[in-house]
């Protein structure tokens, strides 16, 4: 297992380094003038010589490409001798906007991507599992035509939908909750939750369906299967057959649907839920940045969700060898 982590973890560090080339060169190799970008409207050429030059855009493409690398282990200086920005490694650039290091700004605003990514994905994947397993178990019953309603339902809505429509039932008309967005935990924990309830409710909405939908089918396989039927006929209990054997079995495509979806997440995947209720992640932070053509925060956002997802795969091949037998074997 330790040399599997190994040969895993550095898969991931090639992927990393081809995603890092490919976005480097996307965003710095294009006919747009990143300098031009950072100097602004109204820009003389002097002065966009001196943003080039403080930037290290004067030089060759593979030479930046070389200098971005080196920032990501040992850091790096910006600007000139009167006006010097360190980065400090793993260095992502420093903005446009506010001339400070993207990784400072992607830190302060990953918390409520952690908050609002864990506690939805966690509550999904309890409800969707749950219905789905009791609609195979109920299959063609009313339960099962339920759970199949609602992630139909689920399918169909939209999150901005789901979302304005909560914030005026919940906080507008009824006055139930307070106006939502995030508030860091340490500080208030009651109104961390108050903020993420309705984010949550919305997320676990749409994604309920499709985890909703994957359970049951993959449970309708596995009761198919012989050792199934040999755990009903040695007398076992149901709950025995359908958690233990049946469950263990179908949750492996579970398992990597949900790997893929956390990452995401967790890397600011959330854009329309956390414009919609106010949440300043890193979902909002590259919208902006996109807006305000922040190439180094754009360029930043991207390896950073890039990393989790990267990651997230990583984990979900370590735990298929906890839930299922034949993955260790193999």
């Amino acid at each position: 297992m330790f040399r599997y982590l190994i040969r895993r973890l550095l898969a991931a560090a090639v992927i990393m380094l081809v995603i890092t080339t490919i976005t480097f060169f996307i965003f710095f190799a294009l006919p747009s003038d990143p300098a031009l970008l950072a100097c602004g409207k109204t820009c003389s050429p002097s002065r966009l010589a001196e943003i080039k030059h403080s930037l290290g855009l004067d030089q060759g493409y593979l030479t930046q490409y070389w200098e971005f690398l080196k920032g990501l282990f040992a850091g790096r200086d910006f600007g000139d001798q009167s006006v010097r920005i360190h980065c400090g490694a793993p260095c992502l650039g420093v903005s446009f906007q506010t001339d400070t290091p993207v990784l400072t700004t992607l830190l302060q605003d990953f918390p409520a991507d952690l908050s609002l990514g864990l506690g939805a994905a966690v509550a999904f994947l309890i409800l969707g599992v749950g219905l789905g397993t009791v609609a195979a178990v109920r299959r063609g019953r009313a339960a099962d035509k339920a759970a199949v309603g609602l992630a139909l339902f689920g399918v169909s809505v939209q999150i901005y939908f789901i979302g304005l429509l909560l914030l005026y039932l919940f906080v507008d008309k009824f006055q139930i909750l307070p106006t939502s967005g995030y508030t860091p935990i340490t500080e208030d924990p009651s109104g961390w939750f108050q903020g993420l309830l309705l984010p949550w409710t919305t997320l676990v909405i749409v994604y309920l369906a499709m985890y909703t939908r994957l359970s049951r089918s993959s449970m309708l396989e596995v009761f198919a299967e012989d050792y199934m039927r040999t755990a009903r006929a040695k007398g076992l209990p149901a709950a025995t057959v359908v958690l233990k054997h049946g469950l263990r079995a179908a949750i492996t495509p579970i398992i990597t649907i949900f790997g893929m979806d956390v990452g995401s997440l967790i890397g600011g995947s959330a854009v329309i839920t956390e414009s919609v209720f106010g949440i300043n992640g890193i979902g909002k932070l590259a919208v902006d940045s996109v807006q305000n053509s922040d190439l180094p925060v754009i360029l930043g956002t991207t390896l950073f969700a890039a990393t989790f997802v990267v990651l997230a795969n990583v984990v979900v091949d370590l735990v298929y060898g906890l839930v299922d037998p034949r993955v260790r074997l193999a």
